[in-house]
C-alpha cells in the first residue's frame, strides 16, 4: 500500500465521481481506477461498490477510507513538524467558521499569519455540524463555532467571545419608538431568521421556547446578509448577533433594539481535534488565540454608529 492509493481513495470519497477524483488527483481516470483495484487486491477486500459509475463504498471500503484519511493526515502532520524544526511552519491552515462568526475570524488569522507567514490560510463558511465533521475527517484543522449550545465530542476548545443578540427592525415600523423589546414580544413580529440547519437559529428557537413562544418566521435564509437586507426593506424584523452590527454597521433604514427577558448570550470559540500528536498548524493556532471583545475590535467609531 502506498500513500498515493490512499490519496486517490480520499479524492474519490470527496468527489463521488471517478473522473472528477482523477482530475483532482492530477492523474488519468484509468490510473486512479487501477490504483484502487490494486489496493483491493493487496487488502483482499472489495472497497468500491461496482457499477458503471461510482455507487459508494462497501462496508470494508468505509473502514479502509477512515484509515486512509488518518494516514494521510499523520503524514502531513509529520511533514509540518519537520518543516517547523527546519525552515519554519508551512502548509495550509483550513478553518471552518459558522456564518455569524465570520466577522471575527480575521482577528484570529491575522496574528497567526504575522507569526507564520509561510502558512496559507483557507476559511470556509460552514454549519457547526459540517465543522465537526470536517475536523473529525481531517479536512479541517480548526473551527470557530458555538461552545455551549450543542455537544462537541472529541475536540479541544478555547472561548474567544460572547455572542449577544439584537432585535433589528424598520426605522419607521411598529417598534421605531422602542429602545428594548422582550423575547416574548419579538416572537409576535413578522420575522426573518436563519434556516433551521444553522445553529444560530436553533439557539434562537431555544430562547423563544424558554419564554413559552414558538414563532413561525415569515422568511428563512441561510445568509446573514439576507437577514439585514430583508429587515431594511421595511416588511420584516430579525434577530441578529450584535457582532454583525459591530462589523457591518447598522443597515440603512433599520434600528437595533436591546433584547431582554432574558438577556441571552452564547460562548463562541476555537475548536481543534483532541488527538495526539496534534497537527502543528492546529496546535500553533490554538496557542496564540486570545479572548476578544467584539465591540472593541469590530466597531471603528469613525465608520459605524455604535449599535444599541
Amino acid at each position: 500500500m502506498v500513500l498515493k492509493q490512499f490519496a486517490y481513495l480520499v479524492a474519490l470519497a470527496r468527489e463521488k465521481h471517478f473522473g472528477r477524483a482523477a482530475a483532482v488527483a492530477h492523474v488519468s481516470q484509468p490510473t486512479l481506477s487501477a490504483a484502487i483495484r490494486n489496493l483491493e487486491d493487496e487488502l483482499g477486500v472489495p472497497i468500491v461498490e461496482r457499477g458503471h459509475r461510482f455507487n459508494g463504498f462497501t462496508p470494508e471500503g468505509q473502514v479502509v477510507l477512515e484509515h486512509a484519511k488518518r494516514a494521510l493526515a499523520e503524514c502531513e502532520a509529520m511533514n509540518q513538524g519537520l518543516a517547523e524544526l527546519g525552515r519554519g511552519l508551512t502548509g495550509r491552515l483550513r478553518i471552518g467558521a459558522v456564518p455569524t462568526a465570520l466577522p471575527v475570524v480575521s482577528h484570529l488569522t491575522a496574528p497567526f499569519y504575522a507569526r507564520y507567514p509561510r502558512v496559507s490560510v483557507t476559511v470556509l463558511s460552514l454549519t457547526s455540524i459540517e465543522i465537526l465533521r470536517g475536523i473529525e475527517n481531517f479536512e479541517l484543522e480548526a473551527g470557530v463555532t458555538y461552545l455551549d449550545s450543542e455537544p462537541l465530542p472529541s475536540v479541544r476548545s478555547k472561548p474567544v467571545y460572547a455572542e449577544t443578540y439584537a432585535f433589528l427592525t424598520s426605522l419607521n415600523g411598529a417598534y421605531a419608538d422602542r429602545e428594548e423589546i422582550t423575547w416574548a414580544e419579538a416572537a409576535d413580529a413578522p420575522l426573518c431568521l436563519l434556516t433551521p440547519d444553522m445553529q444560530n437559529r436553533r439557539i434562537i428557537d431555544g430562547i423563544f421556547r424558554s419564554v413559552g413562544k414558538a414563532p413561525v418566521p415569515a422568511v428563512e435564509t441561510n445568509s446573514i446578509f439576507n437577514l439585514c437586507s430583508h429587515t431594511a426593506s421595511g416588511h420584516w424584523s430579525s434577530i441578529v448577533p450584535r457582532p454583525l452590527l459591530y462589523f457591518f454597521g447598522i443597515p440603512r433604514n433599520t434600528k437595533p433594539l436591546r433584547l431582554i427577558a432574558p438577556v441571552a448570550s452564547r460562548s463562541m470559540g476555537l475548536i481543534i481535534a483532541d488527538r495526539e500528536p496534534a497537527s502543528p498548524l492546529a496546535r500553533s493556532l490554538f496557542s496564540i488565540v486570545e479572548p476578544l471583545d467584539p465591540e472593541r475590535v469590530l466597531s471603528p467609531p469613525t465608520l459605524f454608529a455604535s449599535p444599541v
